[in-house]
């Protein structure tokens, strides 16, 4: 078996193992043993009230309305392992042996849900719910034979366990289960087996699924399926690429991102999503980097999810700049349902991307990337518009890459921004300046590793932290004071009043003038502002 991946938890101390530059570790202590999977599987079944809404509406029925027919309904797949784990259930998938639209059109008329239009090779039915059931929705698949044959034609064992729906609130629920594929076995022990080749062949984004599976539940993937993936690991880029970006996301949104996306890299299946990253392979960079290219993003994200899931009072995270409303700022959706915090590991992973294209060794020997951020940004824009994210979670990622190394440019080292440079970063960043300032800051975690000394990361954390004081406060909001609430000195139409100009683009960039001086605490009264455009324009200027 191969990668088994243990979550980082909340209570862990992550210290930086010296290892091998191609083998980077970081080793756990303190960790509570953890609860036996046995212990987990005998206690009792909890399912949120949509299950029992649902049996509800199945029992009503008798016969149901749904082709005149009775219909057989099964709770299974993802929801009834994480039940079987002792999990909360968020999202709830039945099989019935009927038409799964027809089925779905009456649960959603039966719940108060919404019924959901999915794209036919899907081949399912979502109905989403109101708050009150406490799952967010059902997905609904139809039985083509019978319900051993649809569980075998399922993608890996523990996902090939099925209910029916009249026993999922008996307290006897696991004695009823249908287990044709020894699923339970699996989850006891720890596994991802596919069910059978064939099932991978059906459809190549079960090959995402497997290793993010993994990566959620912190099991490892069985010896014959992981050379099955690997096997078919290039038929991922033919697959529906949103759907591809789903589980990519979804391995990020786990506690443990950077072991997911080493399994991703150990099945051959990163490089098959993502072809731009097998070029940072091997590539080597200065002195002051531990990693290579391509680990060194790896190692990046793994930084982003200590930063956020370890102990605070330890270090190096003790004197980490935290906002109090950290949690809420970085568990606000960005994009396609995923989160600034997911974003912030995509981002990590993809920061340094152009660097093997920009790559020069000067004569001295000195290694030299120019303008990757730049050219990253806009490779990055290629990668996950091929992915199919939605613009506004392109151009947040895209934004983060291109200013990722900003916040250790801003002033001379040991040096602190002035506020000139302070409102200059914030105008420039942007709806990113927050997240760019911790995309930074596992970078350079990722950069130094074990060769980080206790001053240079005190340093580090000062200027993060004098960066972040400019812009909100400890409560997470924009501060009164701060460079991004200057009080408004002139508008436009003073400017064009006195000195009889016309509108257009120069006069914003005279505006903008004056909030740069503002900010830099250079004027503070209208008169002054005026007599700044005055002696701008006297020079030829229009603020340019």
């Amino acid at each position: 078996m191969i990668s088994t991946l243990h979550p980082i938890g909340s209570r862990a101390d992550i210290i930086i193992g010296i290892a091998p530059r191609q083998t980077p570790k970081i080793k756990r202590m303190n960790e509570a043993p953890p609860i036996s999977r046995h212990t987990l599987l005998r206690r009792a079944l909890r399912f949120p009230p949509a299950v029992e809404a649902l049996a509800g509406f199945f029992r009503s029925r008798g016969v149901s309305s749904v082709n005149g027919r009775n219909v057989e309904a099964y709770l299974f797949g993802g929801a009834l392992r994480d039940a079987l784990l002792g999990q909360d259930v968020a999202d709830i998938d039945i099989a019935v042996s009927a038409d799964a639209g027809d089925v779905g059109r009456e649960i959603a008329a039966a719940l108060g849900g919404r019924y959901n239009h999915l794209p036919e090779d899907w081949k399912v039915a979502r109905v989403t719910l109101p708050d009150c059931y406490g799952a967010s929705r059902i997905d609904i698949a139809t039985i083509e034979r019978d319900i051993e044959s649809h569980l075998r034609s399922r993608d890996f064992t523990i996902n090939a366990m099925a209910l029916p729906m009249d026993d999922a609130m008996s307290h006897d629920a696991e004695t009823r289960l249908l287990d044709p594929c020894d699923g339970m076995a699996d989850l006891r022990g720890g596994i991802v087996r596919m069910t059978s080749p064939a099932a991978l062949d059906d459809d190549s984004v079960r090959l995402m699924r497997g290793a993010r599976m993994a990566a959620q539940l912190g099991f490892s993937v069985e010896d014959k399926t992981a050379d099955a993936i690997r096997q078919r690991a290039r038929s991922v880029s033919d697959a529906p690429q949103e759907r591809v970006r789903d589980e990519l996301m979804r391995l990020l949104q786990t506690p443990n991102a950077r072991e997911g996306v080493r399994l991703l890299d150990e099945l051959g299946l990163l490089c098959s999503v993502m072809p731009e990253l097998a070029d940072a392979k091997g590539v080597t960079q200065p002195k002051e980097h531990y990693w290579d290219v391509f680990n060194h993003m790896v190692e990046a994200v793994g930084w982003v999810d200590a930063m956020f899931g370890c102990r605070k009072d330890a270090y190096p995270f003790d004197r980490l700049p935290r906002l109090d409303g950290m949690d809420a700022y970085f568990g606000g959706e960005v994009s396609d349902g995923y989160d600034r915090l997911t974003f912030l590991k995509l981002s990590a992973l993809l920061h340094d991307i152009a660097k093997p294209a920009t790559k020069s060794v000067e004569d001295n020997g000195r290694i030299r990337f120019f303008e990757h951020q730049t050219y990253g940004a806009d490779m990055a824009r290629d990668m996950l518009a091929r992915l199919r994210f939605g613009n506004k979670g392109v151009e947040h990622v895209a934004g983060m890459v291109r200013h990722h190394m900003r916040p250790r440019l801003m002033a001379q080292h040991g040096a602190m921004p002035t506020r000139r440079a302070l409102y200059r970063y914030y105008r420039d960043v942007g709806s990113v300046a927050l997240d760019t300032l911790y995309l930074n800051t596992a970078d350079y975690l990722a950069a130094r590793g074990p060769m980080m000394g206790r001053d240079e990361w005190a340093s580090h954390c000062s200027l993060i932290r004098h960066i972040l004081a400019a812009g909100r406060s400890s409560e997470g909001k924009r501060r009164k004071d701060s460079l991004q609430s200057l009080p408004k000195l002139v508008s436009g139409y003073d400017i064009i009043d006195r000195f009889a100009l016309s509108q257009g683009p120069a006069i914003g960039r005279l505006l903008e003038l004056v909030r740069e001086a503002q900010a830099s605490e250079e004027i503070s009264t209208k008169e002054q502002a005026l007599e700044l455009v005055s002696a701008n324009l006297e020079r030829g200027g229009d603020g340019a």
